[in-house]
């Protein structure tokens, strides 16, 4: 077993953990590298559930019985242990949720493989902040969302925030980042999807009216955090849906609102 005891944090073998805290700079590496930061112990037992791969796993010492089976089932992948302190000076924070791992990033699936039997599509519009991405990943794959599909501009689903939100949830829902936006909701209406704005228009329809309509194939859009949807995005959908308010609230938070929709939208046999 290829256990590494760390002495310094410029060790360059731990150079996937640097650094995790600076958000936008992790944003442009993960993707570009071809990896992501599984945290927690339980995250990463979800990863690696799913079939993702581990470069190597990092941890204090204290957290290796907890994960020694994981290092017997992969002896071949390296595990840096630390102290404490050596590790949060080499990530930028306290590590209190066990071990890390640098995954391998899967492969991405193509969008008509991904739509293939699909019943329910959430689709996420410039939505930037992490926790909104993660908890919506995580309402998706609890509220029967077959697949997620993601803008150009929308967080990263694995970034370690998002997944950490999910629960680790973000390795059961499929999902894919649309290449051209708005112009891939055609795709989504060529597969036979009806595509819902979820956004209070004047001619919004209630969620509970179009629930009853029951479509057989529908994708929900989800705007972004304070501007709402984009009018070229309204443009291209087939009808705008609301959540009624009461008592003079106007709207609820991006991932809460998912939740509610998704259930009240999920397909009646």
């Amino acid at each position: 077993m290829p256990i590494h005891y760390l002495e310094s944090a410029r060790d360059p073998r731990v150079s996937d953990y640097t650094q995790l805290t600076d958000v936008h700079l992790r944003k442009l590496r993960e993707p570009a590298e071809g990896m992501y930061i599984a945290e927690s112990s339980r995250v990463l037992r979800r990863a690696l559930a799913a079939g993702h791969r581990p470069r190597s796993f990092f941890l204090a010492e204290k957290w290796l019985a907890d994960l020694q089976d994981v290092l017997d089932t992969y002896p071949e992948v390296p595990a840096f242990i630390g102290h404490a302190s050596l590790l949060e000076e080499i990530t930028g924070f306290h590590l209190h949720r066990g071990a890390m791992a640098a995954m391998e990033r899967p492969a991405p699936v193509p969008l008509a493989q991904l739509l293939s039997g699909a019943r329910r599509v959430a689709v996420l519009e410039d939505i930037v902040d992490h926790t909104n991405v993660g908890a919506i990943f995580r309402s998706a794959a609890a509220l029967d969302i077959d697949a997620v599909l993601i803008s150009p501009r929308c967080g990263d689903p694995l970034y370690r925030r998002s997944v950490r939100v999910s629960m680790g949830t973000v390795f059961q829902v499929p999902w894919a980042r649309l290449e051209s936006w708005p112009q891939d909701l055609a795709v989504l209406k060529e597969h036979g999807f009806t595509v819902a704005a979820l956004e209070l228009t004047e001619n919004a329809v209630d969620v509970d009216d179009l629930a009853a309509r029951n479509p057989d194939r529908l994708a929900l859009v989800l705007g972004t955090e304070g501007a709402g949807m984009s009018a070229e995005t309204l443009a291209a959908v087939d009808l705008a849906v609301k959540i009624p308010m009461r008592t003079g609230v106007d709207s609820l938070n991006v991932a809460a609102a998912s939740a509610v929709a998704f259930w009240e939208l999920r397909p009646r046999v």
